[in-house]
């Protein structure tokens, strides 16, 4: 895999001679090995939050629960420079769990204009069917949804009509929208799916700064997996949570069976408004995809592989739900940048905090902002079990959070992978707050 210039100017990954980012599909067990050369121009057109751009770039495979060392998920040491190649070896842990992950860059300070550009893409672990049998006869469809910006131009107006954006009418701050949703690249594609067909959706908001708020015209959603994580593997008695709409923040994933809807009310995939917050970017409602009825294009076949049984994974929250928490996240910022605890990220700076591995740690994340933001910790998924110090009904586990503004969100962080060991990092994934200082190192010992 590359790094490139595409026809459009813009940094994109080039794979076997075409621009685009592969599913990546493997099994629990495998390792992932990837050569990631760096044939970006030494010298950038484009703007960075940290002047001047130097082109640099890496991979981050988002949600794995994999090791934080080269030549494995390492975003700190691993940087590739213009004409530089990575050799990634990511191993599967055998028991890890099912799901949809995805890779993108992160290079601090120019991480986001990389993710808006599209240098992203889906990683799928197998095994899903072992907590939903039904979706291994069930036709998948993977959908990457980015934002792309129009800020600059001619026909801004004319996509937003394409797309039926709505004003951000939701909205407390004011400004029109800079964005508009593609998926898997294209602009409101066709989603293949008949009336009454039930169908596995795997979906992950990729965009670098824009929230997702999923609805199916006429039909519910039935979650199966948040984050890659199977609902059912931490409480099997309730493997689907059956909604008409769900928040998905900038890094997170849904994973759904859908039924298709009746072909003659035109039903679409939409995102609805979503109010940011008086400092906040404008996030306004609009058509994803149209779905479209008639005979399917064969789907491709299933690799299998006989995987371990289910596995089970609980934990009892009586002790946290009284207890002070372990350490607090505070999230500021102002005219000068964003902020995590008062400091700005530094690449030389020590740990900000420690996590004995085999332990699980309470924190706190404290939005001290007036605008969302999501919270995602490298290589580990948390149990969100109070919002502002009430027990939440469902707890839920994630590896990206949302906070709302000015309120609180507790979780209790699962340090017990005893392949997680090393330097690593938390950070807001609103990427351009991520490269202009809100993020952390973490030292897993």
């Amino acid at each position: 895999m590359h790094a490139a210039v595409n026809a459009e100017g813009r940094d994109s990954f080039s794979y076997e001679g075409k621009n685009i980012a592969p599913v990546i599909r493997v099994f629990p067990g495998d390792t992932l090995k990837i050569d990631y050369k760096n044939d970006l121009p030494v010298h950038s057109t484009e703007s960075c939050a940290i002047s001047p751009c130097k082109n640099m770039t890496n991979l981050h495979f988002h949600g794995l629960e994999v090791s934080p060392q080269s030549p494995q998920d390492n975003v700190i040491d691993m940087m590739a420079m213009p004409g530089d190649t990575l050799h990634y070896a990511v191993e599967i842990p055998a028991d890890h769990p099912p799901g949809l992950f995805w890779y993108h860059t992160h290079p601090h300070g120019e991480s986001h204009r990389q993710a808006l550009d599209g240098m992203s893409g889906a990683i799928v672990i197998e095994g899903m069917e072992r907590y939903i049998p039904e979706v291994r006869k069930l036709r998948e469809q993977v959908l990457v949804v980015r934002g792309e910006s129009i800020e600059h131009l001619a026909d801004a107006a004319a996509l937003l009509r394409h797309v039926d954006a709505d004003p951000p009418s939701c909205a407390s701050s004011a400004g029109a929208a800079e964005r508009v949703f593609t998926v898997n690249g294209e602009i409101r594609p066709s989603i293949g799916i008949n009336p009454g067909e039930r169908q596995f959706w795997r979906i992950v908001n990729a965009s670098a700064d824009q929230y997702l708020d999923l609805q199916l015209d006429k039909q519910n959603l039935e979650i199966v997996a948040l984050d890659g994580m199977p609902l059912a593997y931490h409480d099997p008695k309730q493997p689907v949570k059956v909604v008409d709409h769900a928040l998905v923040p900038p890094a997170g994933r849904l994973e759904a069976i859908v039924t298709g809807p009746d072909a003659t009310a035109h039903p679409a995939l939409r995102t609805l408004c979503v109010n940011t917050g008086a400092q906040g970017d404008p996030n306004p409602g609009m058509v994803l995809a149209d779905l479209r009825a008639g005979k399917l294009p064969p789907q491709p076949e299933k690799k299998h592989r006989k995987l371990a049984p289910p596995q089970y994974q609980s934990v009892d929250l009586h002790a946290y739900q009284s207890s002070e928490p372990d350490f607090t996240v505070v999230f500021t910022e102002d005219d000068k940048g964003f902020y995590i605890n008062d400091r700005k990220y530094e690449a030389d700076a020590a740990p900000m905090t420690h996590a004995q591995v085999g332990t699980y740690q309470h924190w706190r994340i404290l939005n001290s902002s007036a605008e969302l933001h999501p919270m995602h910790i490298h290589q580990v998924h948390f149990l969100v079990f109070a919002a502002n110090g009430k027990p939440l009904e469902n707890p839920v586990w994630l590896d990206t959070v949302n906070v709302p503004v000015g309120e609180t969100v507790d979780v209790v962080m699962d340090f017990t992978n005893p392949v997680i060991r090393g330097m690593s990092l938390f950070h807001c994934h609103l990427l351009n707050h991520e490269d202009k200082g809100m993020m952390a190192k973490i030292l897993f010992e």
